[in-house]
């Protein structure tokens, strides 16, 4: 080991960024290159590459290789986390320094740290794809399943789609497919960890109108395998420098898409001739070449260069309307930053699909009627099933779990994925009839989670298959039972309040009810209970915060209504103008400003009243559960529209009334006046407007539809 003083030494000057001296050290000292400067037993050649330095690991390289002994020993040290220098290189996703080290030491990829995590490993993990693929090409064909997994069993494959980098997952199932079918520790296979994804796929996220237009306007190309990866050491392409750092604004980015675009389309125009040339020899059987090492990867590119909805002749028009829709985004588009966003949006769930379709289609049906029971290895050659520790050359087998894990479908269920259910179902339709630990099967996971989309799709797809919806869990609690009960842990309704959630929870319980003959579901679990006690039960918390919601809006909107009734009373009273004596009628009868004031005085007394009885109706009620389904909301939505009517009619008589007071000189300035004035009695009006809205919705734009329909 170097001499303290040397550490030091060697510590100071790579602190100063003085390479140079380094690299003299490395030269002139025997000890130099495995010297430790840091704390975390960082040496030199680790500390040039966490900064990034390529110019300078190239040279201590260099200077390494003068001795190879040397330079494997140096390349080999490793930091307290057991990290080499290509364990950081390859964590960064530096290219050029993976490509350095791993040329001077192939052998370096298979390293793996204090927690089992190989260099490539570590690109993987962190989602550096050409890092990845750089280290990949210096693997040899015959390496093991430890490149690739780490001590809790998690594979490379794992680690991609939790981090969802799809991109990478893809190349990775069409490099090393035997990774789909394996399984960690936890009994966990990609397709699980996929299933947990629910913001990866469209049916997880919520766009309003004008965003879904966007989203639904957007194309994003779909990934396809590179054939060019091998496992034999080839160059490495480098990223592309003006997609890394582009020589224009940040904000000129769909100009250049566009134009980019316009280029795309003008080249398949005029490569369309030779395409459709093409397109016969990867059928034709007379070729002399075996038809499957040409056909997958031609089939590849032409399924980039169509259109599923489309014929294949009407391509470039599509791409046509592309260019046009992009120039509109450029002129009048909702900025370059929310188009963007929305564009990575949806190229994360188009990939994501892709990805699932790769790993349902290569799914073995075996190992998914058993999915992640036991993590036990299936041999399927170097790249198989196998879950295994690595440590110091000896293999040690993890012990298989004894807890059952659930589906890789009922954990899209409970996060509402309708892909992921739909896909499975769709290849093995005996996925129907998977249940977990606990006995529940896909029915009573959507209707205890509250997955509507889920439900809906069971209910179209199985609403004749009676064993299904008619399945019961470990104590006895049927589909009405989850449908009735409700925990802290549930998933909230996307509507806020209390009493609204409420509201929505007695319409999922009628619609689940409704949605098979009548009694259908078990009335009765092993507890004797019924779903209406369970409901009772469960929902009282619920309950009180709904009527203590109710009651705090109603005292606040009532206090407003009384002060409107007594302004608006006293308004109606007091005639601008005064009365004629000789005949009682007010002097300014005939004036259409003194007719807009009676009638709107009118209207603000009245209004103001039923607003002020129907909160007054609010405070006094019961608050009893089904109180929540109609009742209360409509007596809330009644008061808010008739306070809402009162403040606007208020307003306009005393804007009325205030007119006749001005001279005539001042009669137009009094417009802008008017409108000031009523400012401030607006704001709170428009801090209620929020309620008003989600009241609306909630009481009339039901997501449930109508459930009879399943049912006959």
């Amino acid at each position: 080991m170097a001499s303290a003083k040397n550490q030091r030494d060697l510590f100071r000057i790579a602190m100063k960024g003085e390479w140079k001296e380094v690299m003299k050290m490395y030269k002139e000292g025997e000890d130099a290159h495995r010297a430790k400067i840091t704390r975390s037993g960082y040496t030199a050649l680790h500390v040039a590459v966490s900064d990034g330095k390529e110019d300078v690991v190239e040279e201590l390289i260099g200077v390494l290789l003068d001795d190879f002994h040397k330079a494997k020993e140096a390349l080999a040290m490793q930091n307290e986390a057991g990290n080499t220098p290509l364990h950081i290189a390859a964590s960064m996703g530096n290219v050029k320094m993976c490509e350095l080290i791993a040329n001077a030491d192939p052998t370096l990829i298979g390293i793996q740290n204090k927690d089992g995590e190989t260099p490539i490993f570590l690109a993987a993990l962190h989602g550096k794809k050409d890092a990845f693929l750089c280290l990949h090409s210096f693997c040899l064909p015959d390496v093991g399943i430890s490149y690739f997994r780490r001590e809790d069993g998690d594979t490379i494959l794992h680690c991609t789609i939790a981090g969802e980098y799809f991109e990478l997952a893809f190349q990775i199932i069409h490099l090393y497919g035997d990774l789909v079918n394996s399984v960690n520790s936890e009994g966990l296979t990609p397709l699980h960890v996929l299933a947990s994804k629910p913001s990866a796929f469209p049916s997880g996220c919520k766009h309003g109108r004008f965003k879904r237009m966007v989203y639904e306007c957007l194309f994003v190309n779909k990934l396809k395998p590179d054939s060019s990866y091998t496992h034999q050491p080839c160059p490495v392409k480098s990223p592309n420098k003006n997609e890394l750092n582009p020589s224009y604004p940040g904000n000129y980015r769909i100009v250049v898409m566009f134009f980019q675009c316009v280029w795309r389309v003008v080249k398949d125009a005029t490569n369309k001739k030779s395409a459709k040339e093409e397109i016969p020899t990867i059928e034709n059987p007379t070729n002399e070449e075996p038809q499957s090492s040409v056909a997958p990867s031609k089939k590849a590119q032409l399924e980039t260069q169509k259109h599923d909805f489309l014929p294949s002749n009407y391509a470039t028009c599509f791409d046509f309307v592309k260019i046009v829709y992009k120039a509109i985004l450029v002129v009048t588009g909702p900025g370059i930053g929310g188009v963007m966003r929305i564009r990575d949006e949806k190229e994360k769930h188009t990939w994501s699909l892709q990805i699932l379709d790769e790993l349902v289609e290569r799914a073995n049906m075996y190992d998914y009627e058993d999915p992640g029971e036991t993590p036990w290895a299936h041999d399927d050659g170097d790249h198989g099933l196998i879950l295994e520790a690595i440590n110091e050359g000896h293999e040690t087998v993890i012990a298989p779990q004894t807890t059952k894990k659930d589906s890789s479908m009922l954990i899209a269920a409970k996060y509402g994925i309708t892909e992921i259910v739909e896909k499975i179902l769709k290849n093995f339709p005996v996925a129907i009839h998977d249940t977990n630990s606990k006995k529940k099967n896909i029915v009573l996971i959507a209707v205890e989670s509250r997955q509507l989309e889920v439900y809906k799709l069971l209910l179209k797809t199985y609403h004749q298959n009676d064993g299904v919806f008619r399945r019961v869990d470990r104590w006895g609690n049927g589909a009405l039972h989850f449908a009735a009960r409700m925990t802290k842990h549930h998933k909230r309704w996307p509507i806020p309040g209390d009493a609204l959630q409420m509201q929505w929870e007695i319409k999922w319980h009628k619609f689940v009810e409704k949605s098979m003959p009548p009694q259908f579901f078990v009335r009765y679990n092993r507890k004797g209970k019924t779903p209406d006690e369970i409901f009772t039960k469960t929902h009282k918390e619920l309950v009180v915060g709904g009527g203590d919601w109710m009651k705090s809006t109603a005292e606040s909107c009532s206090v407003v209504a009384a002060l409107i009734a007594t302004v608006a009373f006293a308004t109606s009273t007091a005639l601008p103008g005064g009365i004629n004596e000789s005949s009682g009628k007010p002097t300014l009868e005939k004036q259409p400003a003194f007719e807009v004031f009676a009638i709107s005085s009118l209207i603000a007394l009245c209004f103001s009243v039923t607003s002020l009885i129907m909160f007054l109706a609010i405070l006094t009620s019961r608050y009893q559960e089904k109180d929540f389904g109609k009742d209360l909301p409509w007596k809330l939505l009644l008061g808010l529209t008739s306070l809402f009517v009162s403040i606007a009619s208020m307003l306009v008589s005393f804007c009325a009334g205030h007119f006749f007071v001005l001279q005539d000189t001042l009669k137009y300035a009094a417009f802008p006046v008017y409108a000031l004035t009523c400012i401030p009695v607006s704001f709170f009006a428009a801090a209620q407007f929020p309620l008003y809205f989600d009241l609306i919705r909630a009481t009339f734009r039901s997501p449930f539809g109508d459930a009879t329909k399943f049912s006959q």
